[in-house]
């Protein structure tokens, strides 16, 4: 349960609005408006059931994502996946360029979660009803690696190892300008930005979060780069890429500065995974090569 104190600036807000806006776990306002719904949100300390509600300063807003509210239950989708590993326990995928993780505001039956649940129907019980199996997620525009739960088990000791950063993930990205020191940590936290909801920020008042970052090659005004996550916050690479000045190329949320001329989306690539199996134990290491439309791009450049 989270609580809000409403203050003059959101005085006027629909209820679900604020939610989408405030609440960590609330993905979109379906979810907000789910809540609402099954009574899990009070206002001044009663129940309500409006999701127009308009709130007014002063007012206490207790709120949970999840308690007795009913997520949407999972379509499953024959939509093909890239499996760069498998056993009975996991999968790890190789996330195509465009395609979301699981469903959510837009995206309803063609996100990864849609196809798991078509691929691996035992999946359907393990975890959210509408992201079955799903212990992290890439953005949209990110392609690369993702790890599957198939059983409950590796869902339980994943979603630890996720949250004790027991996981390495590494991301291969090219930004704009050339970092002072060939290799460096951000150290900065980071929370939802006060003017566009849609966006993250630095916020000193945010959660830890830490990138470290290796320059590997330099093409003239851009450099390539090997990040691992230390935390895994939303959009956490983008934002702090933009934050020390060398914004990830083709972000079209974070940085904004040009794009190349033949790249249509963020050069940002989950390129490999290292952790202990959640239920055998046994080291795994899994790789990805840089999809074509980012080859191509440093081809270009070279």
């Amino acid at each position: 349960m989270t609580e809000f104190a409403i203050t003059e600036e959101q005085s006027g807000k629909r209820l679900d609005v604020f939610l989408s806006e405030h609440w960590d776990e609330a993905e979109s306002r379906a979810v907000a408006q789910r809540a609402i719904k099954a009574g899990e949100v009070s206002i001044d300390g009663k129940a309500v059931s409006r999701v127009s509600a308009k709130l007014t300063e002063g007012q206490i807003v207790n709120a949970s994502p999840y308690g007795t509210v009913a997520p949407t239950s999972i379509i499953k989708s024959n939509i093909p996946l890239d499996t760069a590993y498998e056993d009975e326990h996991i999968a790890v995928i190789n996330k195509v360029v465009g395609m979301t993780a699981h469903p959510g505001s837009g995206h309803i039956d063609d996100t990864v979660a849609n196809a798991a649940a078509y691929k691996w129907p035992q999946i359907v019980d393990i975890g959210e009803p509408d992201r079955p199996g799903i212990v992290h997620r890439l953005d949209k525009d990110t392609s690369g690696l993702m790890v599957i739960a198939l059983t409950e088990p590796a869902y339980i000791r994943l979603s630890e190892m996720i949250r004790n950063h027991e996981i390495t993930r590494i991301y291969s990205a090219l930004v704009h300008g050339i970092p002072k020191s060939q290799k460096g940590v951000v150290d900065a936290p980071i929370g939802r930005s006060p003017f566009y909801r849609k966006r993250q920020a630095i916020d000193e008042n945010g959660r830890p979060s830490r990138t470290h970052y290796r320059v590997d090659y330099v093409f003239g005004d851009f450099a390539f780069l090997e990040i691992r996550l230390e935390t895994g916050r939303m959009h956490q690479i983008r934002v702090h890429m933009d934050a020390i000045g060398h914004p990830v190329i083709g972000d079209q949320t974070y940085g904004r500065q040009k794009n190349l001329p033949n790249l249509n989306r963020q050069f940002l690539h989950a390129s490999k995974l290292e952790f202990d199996h959640p239920v055998t134990g046994k080291r795994l290491s899994v790789t990805s090569e840089l999809p074509a439309d980012l080859t191509r791009a440093l081809e270009a450049l070279q």
